[in-house]
């Protein structure tokens, strides 16, 4: 529900204001778009198989399961590195330089995404890796403890893991320690602080904000990633179910926090969700429509 609704209204303030979006604020509405087809294509299936206490239907939805979480958790981490990628580079780049990353070139980059994403969600179902039960069997993901008996379905984890995991996340950790030791030097040649300037001050909250967005998605899926690995070389039943189970709901959290880290730093985000909360459940009228663009921030919600 909190995933639905947060990421539900970061797409219509993204659509509210289609016009005025900057090229990076593409990648955050595709983050949200995979975040929410997340929750809508899996969390319903899983949720009933948990009250089930069994997997609800076959194989062919146990390989739907997993394609779709593979599909979107791929598209998300290739999102979250493109997005530490621009930031770092219009960080480093002079405002010539920086006003080259174009919409255009973003809708590429997205483009890409997708179907890099697609291409390895595909590949199990061509031969090579698998798609199976989790060991607690409430749900499907990539079938790991398959692998350390095949040279096949490990050669799939391996590339896998450094291609769509340790190469993106060395990406994210490395542009924004190279955006950190920027913003560090830039405020140290100014001696006052009442003199920094408000652009400079707006790229350090922008940064912060798309550094906690990575740090959510990874902690979020680094307790799965371990207890994927380990199944890895070792038999499942060696995990108890619920050393299995919690760090694979930790995982589905991921899709939940953005919305609230908008909702902190964005004051353009917490006047349009105020706008919306207003339009959608009490439909007040509470702002001209002289001022509404002028002055989008001193929006109050008279709901």
């Amino acid at each position: 529900i909190l995933t639905i609704l947060g990421n539900s209204a970061v797409l219509a303030t993204a659509v509210r204001r289609s016009s005025l979006l900057k090229p990076p604020e593409l990648l955050t509405v595709n983050l949200a778009v995979a975040d929410t087809g997340m929750a809508l294509s899996m969390y319903p299936l899983a949720i009933a198989s948990a009250w089930n206490h069994a997997w609800l239907g076959g194989d062919t939805s146990c390989v739907y399961y997993a394609l779709m979480g593979f599909l979107f958790g791929v598209c998300s981490m290739m999102t979250l590195c493109a997005m530490a990628v621009i930031r770092f580079l219009v960080t480093n780049s002079s405002k010539s330089n920086s006003d080259k990353i174009t919409k255009s070139t973003v809708c590429i980059l997205i483009a890409f995404i997708w179907l890099y994403s697609l291409l390895w969600a595909i590949l199990p179902l061509v031969g090579w890796g698998y798609y199976g039960p989790e060991p607690f069997g409430i749900s499907c993901t990539i079938a790991w403890s398959k692998f350390h008996n095949s040279s096949n379905g490990f050669s799939f984890i391996l590339s896998m893991f450094l291609l769509c995991t340790v190469l993106p996340a060395l990406t994210i950790i490395a542009c924004y320690l190279g955006i950190a030791w920027k913003v560090h030097k830039a405020y140290q040649e100014i001696q006052n602080i009442d003199r920094i300037p408000n652009a400079a001050k707006l790229e350090k909250k922008l940064t912060l904000m798309a550094v906690l967005i990575s740090v959510g998605f990874l902690s979020s899926w680094t307790p799965y990633a371990a207890t994927s690995f380990w199944s890895i070389f070792n038999s499942s039943d060696s995990l108890q179910p619920v050393v299995t189970l919690l760090p694979c709901l930790f995982a589905k959290s991921s899709t939940a926090y953005n919305p609230f880290i908008y909702y902190i730093f964005s004051k353009t985000f917490r006047c349009e969700v105020r706008k919306l909360q207003c339009c959608c459940a009490w439909r007040v009228p509470y702002f001209s429509s002289d001022n509404s663009m002028e002055n989008p921030v001193s929006t109050m919600w008279s709901g």
